[in-house]
C-alpha cells in the first residue's frame, strides 16, 4: 500500500522512513512547519541518525498540505494534538471515501475530530513505545537499536478487517512491532497512563527517563499516579489492556532498559518554549475522573504545576528578551560625522614618512 505521512516530526520520519527504507513501500510526507519542507528540500531529504551515530541522507518527498497532490491508501498522522485541527482543514481536500487513517499520537482528544473527515470504520488509532528526537529541520535521530519498540494498533470499530492487516504486515515489515488488539479505549489510555508519569515528571524536573527511575521514590509516585488514573478509567467502563502492575513494570523497564538516556517528547517541545500536551495526559485523566463522578487529586496537580512550569519558563524567557534587547540598544553608537571641510580648501593626509613639520 502507499502511506503518506502528515506531520514529518520526529514520529512521523520514524514510521515513514522506515516503512520507506525497510519495509520498501511508497511514502510521502506532508508538512506544515515551513522550516521543516525548506530544509528537506535543500537537502535533498532527511538527515537520519541512529543513538546519535551514522547520520546519513536518506531521500523522501516532503511538502505542504496546498502543494500535495498524491493519493495514499493510508494516511499516517503524528501531529501535536494542539495542532492537530488546524493541521487537519489544510489536508481536508486531499481526503477521499477510499482512504484510511492511522494514528499513533500521544494523548487523548484527536479521535473526535479526525471523525469529522473520516468514519469509524476508515479509522485506525494506535501507541507506540519508541523514542525518537527531532534535532531540528530535517534532521532526526532514531533512538535504539533496529526493531526497538513496540506499538499497538486497533480499528475505532475495535472490528479489524483486511486493511488494518494489511498496515499490520507492512508494519512488522518495517521492524515497528505492531500488536493488533480490539479494545480502543483500553488500548490508548495505557499509554496515556504511561506518559502521564513520565513525559511529565521527566519535563518538569528537566530529567531523563533513567534519571527519574534511579530516584528511590519513583516507584511510589509511578504507583500513585497509575492507581489514579485506574481508578477514574474503572468508574467510565475503560478496561485496560494491561494490569496496574504491568502498567508500573512497563514504566520501570522502558526507564531503566528501553531508554534511560532518553529525553521525553513533552520535554523535547518544552526545551524549545513550546506549550506542552498535558492537557491531552494528565489533564484527560483527571476530566475523565471529573465526568465519573471521581477526583484524580494527583492529576489534577500535577497538570497544574505542569502549566506553572510553563509559565515561568514564558516569565524568564521574556526577561531575557527585554535584557537582551536593552543590551543591544545601549551598544548601538551614533556614527561620527566628519567635518565638512572649508569651501576652496584641500585636505592632504600626509603618507608614512611624510614630514609634517
Amino acid at each position: 500500500m502507499k502511506y503518506t505521512v502528515i506531520g514529518a516530526g520526529a514520529m512521523g520520519y520514524r514510521y515513514g522512513v522506515l516503512l520507506q527504507e525497510v519495509a520498501g513501500l511508497d511514502v510521502d510526507f506532508v508538512d506544515t512547519w515551513q522550516p521543516n519542507v525548506d530544509a528537506v528540500r535543500d537537502q535533498g531529504g532527511v538527515y537520519v541518525s541512529r543513538d546519535h551515530a551514522d547520520r546519513h541522507l536518506v531521500p523522501i518527498h516532503l511538502c505542504t498540505p496546498e502543494e500535495y497532490t498524491g493519493h495514499p491508501d493510508v494516511w499516517i498522522v503524528f501531529v501535536k494534538q494542539m495542532q492537530l485541527d488546524d493541521v487537519l482543514k489544510r489536508c481536508a481536500h486531499l481526503f477521499t471515501p477510499d482512504q484510511y487513517l492511522f494514528t499513533a499520537m500521544n494523548g487523548m482528544g484527536h479521535l473526535d475530530k479526525m471523525r469529522r473527515y473520516f468514519p469509524n470504520k476508515r479509522i485506525v488509532a494506535g501507541t507506540a513505545l519508541v523514542a525518537t528526537v527531532l534535532n531540528g529541520p530535517g534532521d532526526v535521530d532514531f533512538i535504539g537499536a533496529p526493531g526497538a519498540g513496540t506499538m499497538h494498533m486497533v480499528n475505532a470499530t475495535e472490528i479489524p478487517d483486511e486493511t488494518t492487516r494489511a498496515m499490520e504486515r507492512d508494519f512488522r515489515a518495517a521492524d515497528l512491532n505492531p500488536e493488533l488488539t480490539r479494545n480502543l479505549y483500553g488500548t490508548l489510555m495505557a499509554k496515556v497512563i504511561f506518559n502521564s508519569v513520565v513525559n511529565t515528571l521527566c519535563t518538569m524536573f528537566t530529567s531523563t527517563m533513567g534519571e527519574y527511575a534511579s530516584y528511590d521514590g519513583a516507584d511510589q509516585i509511578t504507583r500513585t499516579l497509575v492507581d489514579e488514573a485506574y481508578d477514574a478509567c474503572e468508574r467510565a467502563g475503560i478496561a485496560l489492556i494491561m494490569s496496574r502492575q504491568e502498567e508500573v513494570d512497563s514504566v520501570n523497564h522502558v526507564s531503566k532498559v528501553g531508554n534511560p538516556l532518553h529525553y521525553p517528547s513533552m520535554y523535547q517541545g518544552f526545551s524549545k518554549g513550546r506549550p506542552t500536551e498535558v492537557d491531552y495526559i494528565n489533564g484527560y485523566i483527571a476530566r475523565l475522573g471529573r465526568e465519573h463522578g471521581y477526583t484524580c487529586h494527583v492529576h489534577e496537580f500535577v497538570t497544574q504545576e505542569m502549566h506553572l512550569a510553563e509559565a515561568m519558563r514564558d516569565a524568564k524567557a521574556a526577561v531575557r528578551t527585554a535584557a537582551e534587547q536593552e543590551k543591544a540598544d545601549q551598544m548601538v553608537v551614533e556614527p561620527e560625522k566628519a567635518p565638512v571641510a572649508a569651501r576652496g580648501t584641500l585636505r592632504f593626509s600626509p603618507g608614512p614618512g611624510t614630514d609634517r613639520r
